[in-house]
């Protein structure tokens, strides 16, 4: 056996692999399709419009409602009483310092 057989038999069995993968994907996606097709229906049924990262403060809610004082709404410099608030940085525009 030559070297270059030992490359051509590790070739076919990734492409092999591949192929298996490929399957699998395409075997997946045709399974989901029923899935997805209620999730829009509950969507549609419910009205929702965004999606929601955490169910706790109202500033980790949804990122693109939140507003600047949302994070002070007990009193300045609270304590952060909500784990998630930990997990989701601020926006970027709310991090940037200002020069006086």
């Amino acid at each position: 056996m030559r070297p270059s057989d030992g490359l051509f038999l590790l070739l076919a069995y990734l492409l092999l692999w591949v192929v298996l993968l490929c399957c699998d994907a395409t075997r997946r996606s045709r399974e989901s399709e029923a899935r997805i097709a209620l999730e829009r229906t509950i969507v549609r049924s419910y009205a929702l419009t965004d999606l929601c990262l955490s169910g706790e403060a109202r500033y980790t809610r949804h990122l693109s409602q939140a507003d600047i004082h949302a994070p002070f709404q007990d009193h300045p410099l609270a304590l952060e009483h909500f784990p998630s608030g930990s997990l989701i940085p601020p926006p970027p525009h709310l991090a940037r310092r200002t020069t006086p």
